[in-house]
């Protein structure tokens, strides 16, 4: 079966040779010496100025509005995985929802202000499969109307745009080391900042407000790597050349091949080193992506619905219809990608999906 992800698994001897160390040591949470590594070897792959590595990629959002002390409305994306919302409401904020640009497929910058009343406190918006916002406009918005900014960078290990990391960009960022991800810790996530002060929050929240042993600065929750993780990220972070360079083949053979005359896909925006994370098509309409999707199952290839559904459609929202995101959701797949994808699989994929549209 060829699923539309694969983990990727480094030998197994040597997760557990750096395994060993914790197990040596007895120490298997509360950051212990191969946390700090991974952080550290993270912070000079990644070139950022600081990182906190978090048991899940989740509660990062969670802390991030914590922490910036939002209340209110937070402006946000209906295309994006449940997280992004449910996050918002979580902590007892409302979500506002803007629509996407047709291309690129992020929150669509110029929509925004618009969205803007006296309760508004923050943008939350994410880079869709890798695909950066617009983050000079936003950044303009938000300095224009006094907000906080934090992107949903779930997909965007090793993206650059303009040469930066595209983790330097917002008050937060955060970041998913899921085990679907290019870069993994089995679960696993990371906040950045480049702001001292909010990196210092970040810290204490993520270990129940601890600041030291016996002092406890502040309200918190438990959000801290395991050893155990931390481990499996140091056995996969070596092969980041391998996995890149694979997954980027694929994605040339999928360009190569698809007929685009009748199928579509997103626009990368300009200066962006891009990191081949996912790989949506798009389709004329819903009726063509279900006959489509059945053949693959068919053929025992199971694509995915991503995103789908439009957030501004779950049943705890009260919002109203947002078109171009809604329409988006009903009508994009992304396709099998993953290191050790055989070019006559992605042949066979391509076939089915060409014959059918």
């Amino acid at each position: 079966m060829i699923r539309v992800t694969k983990t990727f698994l480094p030998p197994q001897e040597e997760y557990q040779a750096i395994l060993k160390k914790a197990w040596d040591s007895g120490w298997i949470t509360n950051r212990g010496v191969l946390i700090k590594e991974l952080e550290e070897k993270l912070k000079n792959y990644l070139q950022v100025p600081n990182i906190i590595a978090t048991t899940n990629g989740t509660l990062p959002l969670q802390i991030a509005i914590k922490a910036l002390g939002l209340k209110g409305e937070i402006i946000t994306t209906p295309f994006s995985y449940v997280a992004t919302t449910s996050s918002i409401v979580w902590e007892g904020c409302s979500p506002v929802f803007v629509d996407i640009h047709p291309e690129y497929l992020t929150i669509d910058e110029t929509k925004i202000e618009a969205a803007i009343t006296s309760k508004t406190t923050a943008i939350l918006a994410t880079h869709v499969f890798g695909n950066p916002c617009d983050v000079e406009t936003i950044q303009t918005i938000a300095k224009k109307h006094n907000l906080k900014v934090i992107y949903d960078a779930a997909h965007c290990f090793g993206v650059t745009y303009k040469n930066q990391s595209i983790f330097k960009f917002g008050d937060i960022s955060t970041c998913s080391f899921h085990a679907t991800k290019l870069f993994h810790t089995g679960e696993g996530g990371a906040m950045f900042t480049n702001s001292e002060e909010i990196h210092d929050i970040l810290f204490y929240q993520h270990n129940f407000g601890h600041q030291g042993p016996e002092s406890i600065q502040g309200i918190g929750i438990n959000a801290k790597m395991s050893e155990l993780q931390a481990a499996l990220g140091l056995s996969v972070l070596p092969y980041l050349d391998i996995i890149m360079n694979e997954r980027r083949s694929v994605v040339n053979q999928y360009n190569e091949t698809i007929d685009f005359s009748k199928i579509t896909t997103f626009k990368l925006r300009g200066n962006t080193n891009w990191n081949y994370s996912y790989y949506p098509i798009l389709f004329k309409d819903e009726t063509v992506l279900l006959k489509v999707q059945a053949k693959l199952i068919e053929n025992n290839i199971i694509p995915r619905r991503y995103f789908y559904p439009s957030l501004n459609t779950l049943d705890y929202i009260n919002s109203k219809t947002i078109n171009i995101s809604e329409s988006i959701a009903s009508r994009v797949l992304c396709l099998p990608l993953y290191v050790g994808l055989k070019k006559e699989e992605t042949d066979k994929i391509v076939e089915i999906i060409n014959i059918n549209v």
